[in-house]
């Protein structure tokens, strides 16, 4: 504080200097203009009704008499509790809920990290991942999730090219399984492996675990971080698995309550709270997750079908693994046009909205500039891949 002329001034804080998020301005565009979305990064969702049949009276009646008021800062604790429950050695006290992943992702990346300090990040990714340790002034390094190039391009999760990342200074590795964009899960012996290596280093894992839940083969399913790691962060959502963004209930899970902490009084500068019906309805969704999962990975099993048979008749075009989870793929473009012009072309002409490699830009590491996201979680794909198989027809028919 400094007095000027008998009035007071505060310091001056440097303002955090953040890129325009490419992803959202993007979707900003087209998500709720084109006709068909095949590039939902969510699985499909429930209607209020259709989240309240799953309970039983009790739960309508309770959020119709719900007073709309302040909910603790921490979250309740009926949603707490239920958190808790999905992971193997987390208690309620363990939870703070934020809402939705992008605000637990914005405090966790920045109040965790000092001017100075050096961060590893998976690549691909949310690009939060990045932008945001980078505007704190901390050093980041990108880990690229592949091997080789083209055709011979396998997604990978290669730790001795972590360890030759690793510095003295690396306060974090923050990494995102089954990944966005790609749906890569590395194996289990590779992810316990992962986080010893942190642990022996005294490196905190952050990670981002929005996808879990809905691989198709259920023994992918990887540990999460906090019940792994007494110092991990494991970062999940309602949103993406589950299908239920428009809740906007994300949260963190961590034994480490010293940095939990950190991150509530942070919290204090943007949400506070959240809503009170979101949390009701939140906690009776994770009652009942075994259901919405379930539901939400047969369809990711059969839109993957759908969508690798599509792949099949337009080979010349496309080269298409599944993915291992989640409800996102990032299929190779092969025509002579390139990916670029192949999505703007797509959205504009056929109102068929996909997202480009180039959404996925990162300062780390060139991401594969071939490939473009398809959401394979919601009801819609089939229509938006028929409107798609339509538009190509359209512009190749002489093929």
């Amino acid at each position: 504080m400094r007095n000027v002329g008998g009035l007071r001034y505060a310091r001056r804080v440097p303002r955090l200097e953040l890129p325009d998020f490419a992803l959202e301005v993007y979707f900003s565009r087209w998500e709720f203009t084109a006709t068909h979305n095949l590039s939902a990064s969510d699985a499909e969702t429930l209607t209020v009704g259709e989240l309240l049949a799953l309970g039983d009276r009790g739960e309508a009646d309770a959020l119709r008499d719900l007073p709309l008021n302040y909910t603790p800062t921490w979250g309740t604790d009926a949603l707490r509790r239920a958190i808790a429950d999905t992971y193997e050695r987390i208690e309620p006290a363990d939870v703070l809920v934020f809402a939705g992943a992008q605000e637990s992702l914005f405090w966790s990346m920045q109040l965790l990290l000092e001017p100075g300090d050096h961060a590893v990040v998976t690549v691909p990714n949310y690009q939060a991942f990045e932008s945001v340790p980078l505007a704190t002034g901390a050093t980041v390094d990108g880990l690229p999730l592949w091997e080789d190039s083209g055709g011979g391009l396998r997604w990978s999760f290669d730790l001795d090219r972590l360890r030759s990342l690793l510095r003295p200074e690396t306060r974090l590795v923050a990494v995102n399984f089954p990944n966005n964009p790609t749906g890569f899960v590395p194996d289990r012996t590779t992810w316990l492996a992962f986080v010893e290596l942190c642990d022996e280093r005294g490196i905190r894992v952050i990670s981002d675990e929005v996808y879990r839940g809905i691989e198709r083969d259920p023994d992918r399913t990887l540990p999460q971080a906090a019940d792994l790691s007494e110092r991990a962060l494991s970062i999940n959502v309602l949103s993406k698995a589950y299908g239920l963004p428009g809740l906007r209930i994300g949260w963190v899970a961590s034994r480490d309550r010293e940095a939990l902490a950190r991150l509530e009084r942070g919290k204090h500068y943007t949400s506070i709270s959240q809503p009170g019906p979101s949390e009701l309805l939140a906690a009776l969704a994770l009652r009942h997750r075994d259901t919405i999962l379930s539901r939400n990975r047969e369809l990711v099993r059969t839109n993957a079908e759908l969508v690798e048979a599509f792949a099949g008749e337009h080979g010349e075009l496309f080269d298409y693994t599944s993915p291992d989870g989640g409800c996102v793929t990032f299929p190779r473009y092969l025509g002579a046009d390139g990916v670029e012009e192949f999505c703007r072309r797509a959205v504009e002409d056929a109102g068929v909205f996909l997202v480009p490699a180039s959404i996925f830009r990162s300062d780390l590491a060139t991401v594969p500039d071939d490939r473009f996201r398809i959401g394979i979680g919601r009801r819609q794909v089939p229509g938006g891949l028929d409107r798609l198989r339509t538009h190509i027809a359209d512009r190749l028919p002489h093929r």
